[in-house]
């Protein structure tokens, strides 16, 4: 159990109250260690082996693998959730007349891809409105019939947390022949997801919010039926006997196995690669289940005194614990963003909510002094 705030193994100063993981996580001690180690050891390419090419990349696919209780043969290493989704775009089937089901004010990375393929298979991108009550679940349900070929949605709506019900969701996807893509970015690592319970055809995330490692790393699963398909792009390390540097020029049409086959070139990134294991094992040491709930005891302090004061909170039964809008009967305040910059206090606004996102770095103190600046 996390009994207590693990700051200590951040670099956030006491002056910092940092509830703003969902916008960028603060660097580990441990990642900042590894990408400095990883960084000085292109000074010396002469310690740089054929095995380097190969064997962090095997153990990041084995510990993301185990953050979602998958198989490392179905994780690729991709450098944004733009691409991973590009991936799947390549690789569903969508006819002339059929829909594509995402949510309203979804992230861009997971629309603009369906809106291209739409476009091009002359479908229809269909963005289901924000429901009274914000139960996205039901509404999504609704929205799925024998028209929609895929449903990508995320775990949580990125700008409040609200939450999808991504195993109800996936079964009626399924019901329907309708492919699932999920975009994990702002979920997994801090709330807990299992592919053999969701069931998606292909997941996505980002590393740099809750998976606590660096910027241009990412992760796409792939599930088993979905590993034979095409690649975005043909480098040589994907393909059958690459760890065979003097054969390379014996071109070969096969490929690694599992999802391999979806990295992106130069996916052996020596100062990235280190720095997104050191998160991935901490966060695994740590367990999904115990950030969640350390999570929604802060999240739950913010909620009950936010409503106290005549603001309007997303209530825990309807978001994840660690990500929550919180509304203004007016309106975002004018004014808010100075305040809160002027208190050292960081959060997001994010459409009509400021968006509270705390992680095992925050203390009752930082959540404090929100509460003190949204009170006026």
């Amino acid at each position: 159990m996390i009994s207590g705030s693990q700051r200590h193994l951040f670099e956030l100063p006491d002056g910092v109250a940092y509830l703003n993981c969902a916008y960028l996580s603060p660097n580990l001690r441990a990642v900042r260690v590894a990408g400095q180690a990883a960084v000085a050891q292109k000074s010396r390419p002469w310690e740089i082996t054929a095995r380097d090419f190969f064997a962090d990349s095997d153990r990041a696919r084995d510990l993301f693998a185990g953050l979602i209780g998958g198989d490392p043969a179905g994780v690729a290493i991709v450098p944004s959730v733009s691409y991973g989704v590009g991936v799947a775009a390549a690789n569903v089937a969508v006819a002339s007349g059929q829909r594509i089901v995402v949510l309203a004010d979804q992230f861009p990375s997971n629309v603009y891809p369906w809106r291209e393929l739409a476009a091009r298979r002359d479908a229809r991108v269909h963005a289901v409105v924000r429901p009274d009550g914000e139960d996205w679940t039901v509404a999504l349900i609704e929205a799925i019939d024998e028209r929609t070929a895929v449903v990508a949605v995320p775990n949580c709506h990125w700008t409040d947390g609200t939450l999808v019900d991504l195993v109800a969701v996936g079964q009626a996807a399924r019901a329907a022949g309708a492919a699932l893509v999920v975009d994990g970015t702002q979920s997994v690592g801090a709330h807990p997801f299992d592919v053999g319970d969701v069931q998606p055809d292909f997941l996505v995330n980002a590393a740099y919010k809750w998976l606590l490692g660096p910027y241009s790393l990412g992760f796409l699963y792939a599930a088993p039926h979905r590993r034979d398909g095409v690649p975005l792009e043909h480098n040589w390390i994907t393909r059958a006997g690459s760890e065979d540097f003097a054969g390379l020029v014996d071109y070969v049409d096969g490929y690694q196995p599992g999802a391999v086959r979806y990295d992106a070139g130069e996916r052996s990134n020596f100062a990235l690669m280190p720095m997104g294991i050191a998160a991935l094992e901490q966060i695994l040491d740590w367990e999904v289940v115990e950030i969640a709930a350390y999570a929604a005891r802060l999240t739950g302090r913010v909620e009950r005194e936010a409503a106290r004061t005549g603001l309007d909170p997303v209530p825990a039964g309807l978001r994840v614990s660690h990500l929550m809008g919180v509304r203004f009967p007016g309106g975002v305040p004018a004014d808010l963003t100075d305040r809160l910059a002027a208190a050292s206090v960081y959060v997001s606004v994010r459409g009509d909510s400021v968006r509270v996102s705390p992680h095992v770095f925050n203390t009752e103190r930082d959540v404090d002094r929100l509460l003190e600046v949204l009170a006026g």
